[in-house]
């Protein structure tokens, strides 16, 4: 089904991924510093607001959130040099846009002193208690600024533990558990419909938290797994593919590449940035990305970078910013400054695809949709219910003196025709469908032309919905797939359903007279056309979907209201919409033809492809009633 960019009431319905970053300031602005030189601001009372900013309510089911990462901060906090402010703009920013980037979760990738002192740690904290006033989930870990770096996680108490340990994280919603050292943590938050889980490791995880981290992803089995750490790879110069470090080969053999849940890995320490697909042992992609900025100007300047996940289009979008210097007047950045706004080098602002439910099926298979009784879809002011499933194997020509059932019960049966010559399997059984299909099955139509071949359909001749002018409304749907060798010339202008009568037989003057009153034809895009003549119009109104990919199921509903016809394909609404008022539709009492189209009266194209279920209602349905919702 058709999933909106964001939800109804979203300020930025409809807008550029980065239009907010070009249009408007961060609230807390008038605090950043004005030069390389100038002191922590104090905080002004619009940064306050921001801190107070009403609750973190990320949207867990939208199929697009925000995972945002945080490298080493060590240079912003190094013994009497302390410079809060651009992570304080980091925090704001989350704050503040945590709604409409639905911003779900902050991962801290080590480093975030520069020596581990309890002096530096403790502004730090400070800042991020920003976070947990508001209840937003974020993780952090050692690196090996913070700590003693000869030493694996079981060093015992830290300023860094002491500042950011388990008990610390227990408030937050997102916080899983640690290890009994504390220096491993795990995280799950909810987004896209489904939980997710991150591990946060330390500098150097000891044989006892990478077996606790083993265990921590059997207990979550169907649970996709990012993996933060300080340090995993890294690259020689800017734009090199990163590789392993020794350390990170090391995580890789014992850990990663048996734990297939794991799909991403995120480290800091080394620069530049850069990244890596490694397959791991079931043969599946894993990203390793590295990201640290602390060798630019300003400590990296409180950079983040925004993991834009979209499970509608199956993508990672990865973008980097700094929001302490995107948050001030552009008048007084100086000319490093400028420079450091965004980062848009291809290591730094990139696309990932990834195509998830493949990409999960191995430990979180989407399940497959069953078949749905018919008595399901018989919503109130259902006329037609035709569907193609049961007990036929696969291939077999459809009987010649085949009568297809109305399901709604109203008599309006379908019989076959077959153009004279054409095969016995120009009509034949197929248990494809579409994955949201009520009945799972289908017929495949083997018509064209030249010359004109094939097998189609036909409401019986007393059929009541012959007659049918549908004044209060219609709602008409259909599952199609096309063949790979569809071909324009051949199958173009045939139809999936029409109506047999002609427009200038039922009045209709303006126009071609030939055309027929009503039909959901396939041009040679192909895109699927409505041509139908409305009772209160001289002529046939005609709504245009998009091209359609062959080899690939789809669904169309065509929508009168009384006063407009919308065209839906999957649930969404098509561009080529008429603005014309409509209603009813004409008729002259003849039967409708599925897989047929007539042009003057008489037989002129027959469908090449595969119909699923199709269902007329008299009266507009709305896109959560259609038969695929």
């Amino acid at each position: 089904m058709c999933s909106p960019l964001h939800r109804p009431g979203d300020p930025l319905a409809g807008a550029g991924r980065r239009t907010f970053l070009r249009a408007t300031a961060l609230t807390g602005a008038a605090a950043g510093l004005a030069g390389a030189a100038a002191a922590p601001a104090v905080a002004s009372k619009a940064q306050n607001a921001a801190d107070n900013v009403a609750s973190w309510q990320p949207d867990p089911d939208s199929p697009r959130f925000t995972f945002v990462v945080m490298p080493d901060t060590q240079y912003l906090f190094d013994g009497a040099s302390l410079s809060d402010e651009p992570v304080k703009a980091s925090l704001r920013y989350i704050l503040e846009h945590g709604r409409d980037e639905n911003i779900v979760f902050l991962s801290h990738l080590g480093d975030l002193t520069e020596h581990g002192l309890e002096d530096e740690f403790a502004p730090l904290s400070a800042v991020f208690g920003m976070l947990d006033r508001r209840r937003v989930g974020y993780s952090v870990l050692a690196g090996n600024h913070d700590i003693d770096s000869r030493t694996d996680d079981q060093r015992g108490r830290t300023p860094y533990l002491d500042a950011f340990g388990p008990r610390r994280m227990r408030r937050l919603p997102t916080f899983g558990g640690a290890t009994p050292d504390g220096y491993n943590t795990y995280h799950r938050f909810r987004a896209a419909g489904r939980e997710w889980l991150v591990l946060a490791l330390d500098w150097r995880p000891s044989a006892a938290s990478l077996a606790w981290a083993k265990n921590v992803i059997a207990q979550h089995p169907r649970t996709p797994v990012i993996l933060t750490t300080h340090e995993l790879v890294y690259a020689d110069r800017y734009g090199d593919e990163a590789e392993f470090a020794p350390h990170g080969k090391h995580l890789w053999d014992e850990l990663i590449a048996d734990q297939d849940q794991i799909f991403l890995t995120l480290n800091g320490h080394y620069w530049p940035a850069a990244r890596t697909v490694r397959k791991n042992t079931a043969g599946h992609d894993v990203h390793l990305h590295i990201t640290n900025y602390q060798n630019r100007y300003y400590g990296g300047s409180g950079m983040i970078r925004l993991y834009r996940f979209d499970l509608a289009r199956n993508t990672i979008d990865v973008e980097t910013l700094s929001p302490w210097i995107l948050g001030r007047d552009a008048g007084e950045l100086n000319e490093l400054e400028r420079r450091e706004i965004e980062m848009t080098g291809p290591e730094d602002s990139f696309s990932v695809p990834v195509d998830f439910d493949k990409r999960f099926a191995g430990f979180a298979p989407v399940p497959a949709r069953g078949p749905r009784p018919a008595s399901k879809l018989l919503v109130p002011g259902t006329v037609a219910y035709w569907r193609f499933d049961g007990e036929h194997r696969e291939g077999t020509p459809a009987d010649p003196a085949l009568r297809v059932k109305d399901l709604s019960g109203h008599g309006n049966d379908l019989v076959r025709e077959t153009v004279p010559g054409s095969p016995a399997d120009a009509l034949r059984w197929s248990g494809s469908h579409h994955p949201d299909q009520p009945g799972h099955g289908s017929l495949y139509f083997d018509g064209g032309k030249p010359p004109l071949h094939g097998a189609y359909l036909r409401t019986a001749t007393n059929a009541p919905l012959n007659a049918k002018t549908f004044r209060s409304g219609y709602t008409i749907e259909a599952f199609l797939k096309l063949p790979a060798d569809w071909d324009a010339g051949r199958n173009a202008w045939s139809a999936i359903l029409s109506r047999r009568g002609t427009l200038g037989a039922a009045g209709k003057t303006g126009g071609d007279p030939a055309e027929p009153v009503a039909t959901l034809s396939l041009s040679d895009g192909p895109g699927l056309q409505w041509a139908a003549a409305p009772l209160n119009q001289p002529t046939a109104i005609t709504n245009w979907s998009h091209e359609l990919d062959r080899e690939t199921w789809w669904h169309v509903a065509v929508v009168n209201d009384s006063r407009h016809t919308t065209m839906y394909v999957d649930g969404c609404p098509v561009a080529r919409n008429p603005a014309t008022r409509t209603h009813g539709l004409a008729t002259l009492g003849l039967p409708w033809l599925l897989g047929g189209y007539e042009y003057g009266g008489t037989l002129d194209q027959l469908l090449r492809g595969w119909l699923g279920d199709i269902r007329i209602v008299e009266r507009p349905l709305p896109v959560r009633h259609f038969m695929n919702a």
